[in-house]
């Protein structure tokens, strides 16, 4: 339980809006070749990364500041980016979609290896979504 609530925190997600676990897959690798092989599969499926957040960096770099000595992560990064198609896609079926946009996939390092995953977004519509981020860390995951 806990686990998830970082990882909302992380996505920039108030807790209660989540619609259920996040999908987490483990990288067999380094944080470095996960996040090179995300970000080569968001490009290699024609998208463009808006902004990579580097969330592990701000929570080393704050901790103090806000009294905790507690390392949530060894390095953590969200590449934010968007698709046309599907975008328009699930607006186009509530415009109130626009809420969950853009779209988000971390890569993360804990005591326990690197792992890479995106939120779980509401049933329906989402659904796309989420199959087309799946595929994304499908592929980041195998290389």
């Amino acid at each position: 339980m806990l686990r998830s609530f970082f990882f909302a925190c992380a996505l920039g997600l108030p807790v209660a809006a989540s619609a259920g676990e996040p999908m987490v897959k483990p990288f067999d690798g380094s944080f470095e070749d996960a996040t090179f092989a995300v970000e080569s599969a968001i490009v290699g499926a024609g998208l463009v990364i808006d902004y990579v957040s580097h969330v592990g960096d701000m929570l080393n770099r704050t901790g103090a500041d806000v009294g905790s000595d507690t390392e949530l992560f060894k390095a953590a990064d969200i590449f934010v980016f968007c698709s046309a198609v599907v975008s328009r896609e699930m607006m186009e079926a509530d415009p109130m979609n626009i809420a969950e946009c853009p779209y988000g996939i971390f890569v993360a390092e804990t005591g326990d290896g690197v792992m890479v995953g995106r939120r779980d977004y509401p049933d329906g519509v989402m659904d796309r979504v989420e199959a087309m981020l799946d595929e994304i860390i499908e592929e980041a995951v195998a290389e």
